[in-house]
């Protein structure tokens, strides 16, 4: 993990679960971490915790449903490290969890506007400071919902599929440039959003033993993994996390 030492990387969605867990091994590992989040209070408590123990880092509040504030975002960044090295799409919605006929036409766009628009403005955003450099890592957190169909998901699986979908398409256009683009599934997580899941009461997802889920922290050992180029051969397609082999590799499990 020496490579990523003194490098950038921006995670979204940073304030909990997995985002925040990310910016901790990242820190961990020597890169300076720009955390995002829409509670700016939470994401800049974290970055100062990371601060005191000797990291670099800088919480800031930001929607990304709104591309001028992930454009702040990305811009900060670079004017705070000097790169835009790594980039983790990682915020993402999954309430409210409803059956078509019973969804909320506004709550479901919400998703939507997060889901897929966030992950395409924060590509767009930092793709010309990676291009400008020749080099660069975009790891978008998809789901096995991007190739399922899940009573009451709806909006989390179309949104999954859009984002996998991006993630071939930006690898397609940009892997010449030497910028790198991975989806990671990582399975069922131990974090809020299965706490959501589990109330809903929808579909077998709902049922599971809160005692399956994994860790986050195995999330973000995987996150730091895939920004080396010991994973390079996975670009353009999602990891998953349930993969055995997979869990060897980043040595968890």
């Amino acid at each position: 993990m020496q490579e990523l030492s003194g490098k950038t990387a921006i995670i979204t969605g940073a304030s909990k679960g997995i985002g925040e867990a990310a910016a901790r091994h990242m820190a961990s590992l020597g890169v300076n971490v720009v955390l995002a989040a829409r509670s700016g209070e939470a994401v800049s408590r974290i970055a100062d915790e990371i601060n005191s123990g000797g990291g670099k880092a800088i919480g800031m509040a930001c929607d990304v449903a709104d591309f001028d504030q992930v454009k702040a975002v990305i811009e900060s960044a670079k004017s705070e490290f000097g790169s835009v090295d790594v980039l983790v799409n990682n915020a993402g919605l999954i309430e409210p969890i409803a059956r078509l006929e019973n969804s909320d036409p506004l709550e479901w766009g919400k998703v939507i506007d997060v889901n897929i628009k966030g992950v395409y403005y924060g590509i767009h955003a930092a793709l010309p400071h990676m291009k400008a450099k020749g080099s660069g890592v975009i790891i978008n957190i998809s789901s096995g919902a991007a190739t399922s169909a899940l009573e009451g998901w709806s909006h989390y699986c179309s949104s999954k599929a859009a984002a996998l979908s991006i993630t071939r398409c930006t690898h397609r256009e940009e892997a010449e440039n030497g910028i790198r683009v991975v989806g990671l599934s990582p399975g069922t997580v131990a974090t809020d959003m299965q706490v959501q899941i589990k109330a809903s009461g929808i579909n077998p997802v709902s049922q599971l033993d809160p005692s399956v889920h994994i860790p986050p922290e195995w999330v973000a050992k995987t996150i730091g993994w895939l920004a080396t180029d010991d994973a390079k051969e996975f670009d353009g397609d999602d990891v998953s996390l349930r993969d055995e082999e997979i869990r060897k590799r980043v040595g968890v499990g």
